[in-house]
């Protein structure tokens, strides 16, 4: 007998984000009668992040582990493979990756080849932007949030006002999304701790955010955004518009101006890159990001897809598709309907959607919102957010912990406890240059694959 492998069709998908997940799991369905068929995810994670919920766990209303769902429990007969890709060879047909430990090497032969490997933190507009914390990625939370806590264990016994006053001074780059839904946690945050600490009171805080362009969280209509933005402001919250940061150091930062604003804490929220390993993969490209038809499909190469923020989607217009979590999910079950399609003869179907509505939480239960042509304010919008994404996590198990966790939060204030994910000791072994790869390890820097795009979106 030959060899039954050469027999089959063997698709990989190389990401593990809400596009790459769900193509597999869409293509598990459309094949589990066909025994010809092997789909293989290779993920940086064996779990999938849902990204809108990042704001809470990392100020500890939820459980970090209860806004992630295992990659295996959404796959009953695909191979999984938690690894980096570290190569993709088009001309051979072949994937190389390696376990984050490096001890292990893998090489995966494909027919099919799906790429999802999403976007990282730009941080090549700002120099020195490799000095601020990023907020895309579970280890990213965990991290701000002991960050913040050490803050305030240092300013809580400070006798030096400058030195009290840098410590509790908080930067965030951008005034998109994810900096506004960030800036409204943290504020509810820091209004719990300083219950905490006999002496900080919300006096002693700063949080400010500074934006480049006048366009407050663009991503909404205008009034929606003016009253966004109205409303961090009554909480405390600084917004400078048209302030383009100049530099980061490690003591704060330095405005277009010349203005130096000293603090400890500085979050980059100024927009997505490609990812690295699109670089080095021998495919047509538009600014980094991989160039496919309306179909997915890269044209050269019949037998390549990509969706989601590493790929170049055109709309029935010729536009690109934004990098948006409600297209990505609609992408891969369109995509693997296509793979599956194409197997037969069949022909591609163009990917067409429309936005059905953003989201964004302000924290203190407010939301603003647009749902398709309806505007939500206040509380309702809160309510839908929360409903929205609570039901985006796969399997009630997670969604029960998380309703839990919820109720909790209402009757319990924020924990002060720091969750410390490597210990005194191992820093001192590591090393100044160790430490800084093992904090970027830990939050992905370094990594092939990123979390899922902008989270606040409906569909």
């Amino acid at each position: 007998m030959g060899d039954l492998s050469k027999l089959k069709t063997r698709i990989v998908v190389v990401g593990g984000g809400f596009g790459g997940l769900y193509t597999a799991s869409a293509l598990e369905k459309l094949t589990h009668e066909d025994p010809t068929v092997e789909v293989t995810l290779i993920s940086r994670d064996n779990f999938l992040l849902v990204t809108p919920l990042l704001f809470e766990a990392g100020s500890g209303v939820l459980d970090p582990r209860h806004v992630v769902s295992p990659c295996r429990a959404l796959l009953k007969k695909s191979q999984f493979c938690e690894a980096n890709v570290t190569e993709v060879d088009i001309a051979n047909r072949v994937v190389k990756a390696v376990h984050r430990s490096g001890i292990r090497n893998y090489e995966f032969q494909y027919d099919q080849l799906v790429i999802a490997v999403g976007g990282i933190t730009n941080r090549s507009i700002i120099p020195g932007s490799d000095l601020a914390m990023a907020f895309k990625t579970v280890a990213d939370a965990v991290l701000l949030r002991n960050h913040i806590l050490d803050m305030f264990e240092q300013a809580d016994i400070e006798t030096d006002p400058d030195h009290k006053q840098r410590l509790l001074t908080f930067v965030i780059i951008g005034t998109g999304l994810v900096g506004v839904e960030l800036a409204g946690e943290l504020n509810d945050f820091m209004h719990n701790l300083v219950a905490t600490y006999k002496n900080i009171s919300m006096r002693d805080i700063k949080l400010v955010m500074y934006e480049a362009t006048p366009n407050f969280l663009r991503e909404l209509p205008q009034d929606l955004a003016a009253y966004a933005r109205e409303k961090l402001a009554t909480r405390g919250v600084g917004i400078y518009m048209e302030a383009p940061v100049n530099q980061i150091r490690t003591d704060g930062v330095v405005l277009k101006t010349g203005e130096y604003v000293p603090a400890q804490t500085v979050v980059l929220c100024a927009g997505v890159a490609p990812n690295p390993l699109l670089a080095s993969i021998q495919l047509e490209k538009n600014r980094g990001r991989i160039v496919v038809d309306a179909a997915m499909r890269v044209k050269d190469h019949p037998e390549v897809w990509a969706l989601g923020d590493c790929a170049v989607i055109p709309d029935p217009e010729g536009k690109p598709y934004p990098q948006l979590a409600q297209h990505a999910l609609r992408e891969a079950r369109l995509l693997a309907r296509n793979i599956v399609g194409s197997l037969k003869g069949q022909t591609p179907i163009p990917f067409v959607y429309k936005n059905k509505g953003t989201l964004a939480a302000l924290g203190r239960y407010s939301a603003i919102g647009r749902v398709l042509n309806f505007k939500l304010r206040g509380f309702p919008a809160w309510f839908v957010w929360r409903g929205y994404y609570l039901l985006q996590m796969p399997k009630w198990s997670r969604r029960i912990r998380i309703m839990i966790d919820w109720a909790l939060a209402v009757v319990f204030k924020n924990d002060v406890a720091k969750m410390d994910w490597i210990t005194d000791e191992q820093l001192e072994t590591l090393g100044t240059q160790g430490a800084k790869t093992a904090e970027q390890n830990r939050s992905g820097q370094s990594q092939t694959e990123s979390a899922p795009k902008t989270p606040a979106t409906v569909g």
